[in-house]
């Protein structure tokens, strides 16, 4: 049976994924969701880059699996796909995107890596990031999610957020990575998401013609504590297919 590696976003922690835990465990199947990066109860990177975040993943899981990735998670599952395939049974892509930045994205990640730094505060981060992360739906009739996403920034160290703004900023672009790979693929975003819209979900689409494509309804960035039910059942049944 596939154990499923779950791949959180940025700048949360392993928590975003506390329901999907739950209901795959009781379920039967087998899951692991790591802290990344300086993040939750992680150790610190040990540089500023895709491949140490990918390596440090690796240390943990130990053998081959699926992954899914969202958001960071992704990036982060497309460096395991780059530097070593035969890590991966089979990937879900989950609210994120195969391009690099643009060189006005990548300037913004540098100047929030050096103003969280600078404050040593996260709470900033947390005000500018809410509108973007969820969903005008979740914003207006989830205010418990709303608090659970701002605390979890909140807490996030100063450090963990830089090296990951970093990291994220010069990451490759990986649409060459995903043509590369034949194996099973899931791509999942938020009917509302203005980080990772439609059209970047299509990219991924088009560089793997095997994967299946799932919108989830009234979700923004973060599907999986926006709509938890739903990412549920789509996570449950690709592994079934899969196993």
């Amino acid at each position: 049976m596939n154990r499923i590696v779950l791949l959180h976003a940025f700048p949360v922690n392993r928590h975003l994924w506390d329901e999907q835990v739950e209901y795959l465990t009781k379920a039967g199947r087998r899951v692991l969701a790591p802290d990344l990066a300086g993040f939750g109860d992680s150790q610190p990177p040990q540089d500023s880059t895709m491949t140490a975040l990918a390596e440090q993943v690796l240390m943990q899981v130990g053998r081959p699996s699926v992954f899914a990735g969202l958001s960071m998670g992704g990036y982060i599952l497309m460096e395991i796909l780059r530097q070593h395939p035969e890590m991966v049974t089979g990937a879900i892509f989950m609210d994120t995107k195969a391009v690099a930045d643009t060189d006005e994205a990548r300037a913004q990640r540098l100047q929030v890596a050096d103003a969280v730094l600078a404050t040593g505060r996260t709470d900033e981060l947390a005000e500018a990031m809410l509108p973007r992360l969820l969903g005008e739906s979740t914003r207006s009739n989830n205010p418990g999610v709303v608090e659970q996403v701002r605390a979890w920034i909140e807490a996030a160290p100063p450090e963990a957020v830089a090296s990951a703004q970093r990291a994220m900023a010069d990451r490759p672009d990986s649409v060459s990575t995903l043509r590369r790979y034949e194996g099973p693929a899931l791509v999942v975003w938020g009917s509302e998401d203005t980080i990772s819209p439609s059209a970047d979900q299509q990219v991924m689409l088009d560089a793997m013609p095997q994967a299946v494509g799932r919108e989830i309804p009234d979700a923004g960035h973060l599907t999986a504590i926006e709509q938890p039910s739903a990412v549920n059942d789509v996570l449950l049944e690709v592994l079934t297919d899969w196993q």
